[in-house]
């Protein structure tokens, strides 16, 4: 077995993850934390993948835990160095892989924020104005797509009364139905759009594709301008599955239209969620 820098490798995992069509995202992220891991190694003088043991990896997360790094990220920052070392085992560069010797730090999730009526309320009515940007915070609101998923949509994805969605980061292609609100404002937004050649949905004044940050700083500002404190974009899709629960709507229904692997993962929810109602098999209004 010839011996394999750990440099070397982590380019050719890069290579690896960008050849099975990650997400930039994720391909950022696990990049940065394996450039962590080596710039680390490097200074323990270890260069060579085989030359890591797990008490290098756990003191690794402990350098991590000196600057300031949660449990939740140490946690994230093992995933990726698992991942790594999976990788780095399947292509024959190593025989063992010692990150299966390191313990997750333990942690607690926090439970999700979601927004009370008066909140979203004001959300909306500080983006009335703004009819792209109201679109855009309803479509979040009432029907619980991921903003990444928003950005991707098309002018086509738009028919019967449906949102077509694309497969996004792994996630599967699905059908989510529009309400009434989700209805009027997709349709007052789209009268005043910008007639370009471009078919994104949601676009810049100048007719190019409105980006995830830039999505994403648009409706923080809103957040500020209605006042509600400590609220993040996703938290649109946690009130929306909160709301759907608390209403009775079927795990199993709910669950294909958030377009979660797992109904596992809407049943997580069920413990915020008091009082529910009698299963029901219709999605409602916020």
């Amino acid at each position: 077995m010839q011996p394999t820098t750990i440099r070397n490798a982590h380019q050719k995992f890069i290579d690896f993850l960008k050849g099975k069509k990650h997400s930039s995202s994720t391909i950022l992220a696990y990049g940065k934390d394996i450039d962590q891991l080596a710039s680390f190694l490097e200074e323990m003088d270890k260069h060579h993948v085989h030359d890591v043991s797990s008490d290098d990896i756990q003191a690794f997360l402990a350098k991590m835990s000196e600057k300031g790094y949660t449990p939740k990220s140490l946690s994230r920052k093992l995933n990726s160095t698992r991942t790594f070392y999976r990788f780095l085992k399947v292509n024959e560069m190593i025989t063992d892989d010692p990150s299966l010797l390191v313990s997750h730090p333990r942690y607690e999730l926090a439970p999700p924020r979601i927004l009370k009526p008066t909140e979203y309320r004001a959300l909306r009515d500080a983006a009335r104005h703004d009819a792209r940007m109201f679109a855009i915070i309803e479509l979040l609101l009432q029907t619980g797509i991921r903003i990444g998923e928003l950005a991707e949509l098309r002018l086509s994805d738009i028919k019967d009364g449906n949102l077509s969605i694309r497969p996004y980061e792994k996630h599967e292609e699905r059908v989510v139905p529009l309400n009434h609100p989700s209805k009027e404002a997709l349709n007052a937004y789209l009268k005043i759009r910008p007639q370009v050649t471009d078919d994104h949905v949601f676009i810049t004044k100048s007719g190019k594709p409105f980006l995830v940050r830039n999505i994403r700083t648009a409706i923080e500002r809103y957040f500020r301008i209605a006042e509600i404190e400590n609220a993040k974009v996703n938290d649109l899709r946690h009130t929306f599955v909160a709301h759907h629960l608390k209403h009775g709507v079927s795990l199993v229904l709910l669950s294909k239209i958030l377009g979660h692997k797992r109904i596992s993962t809407t049943e997580r929810y069920l413990e915020y969620v008091k009082d529910r109602a009698k299963d029901t098999s219709s999605l409602s209004e916020l």
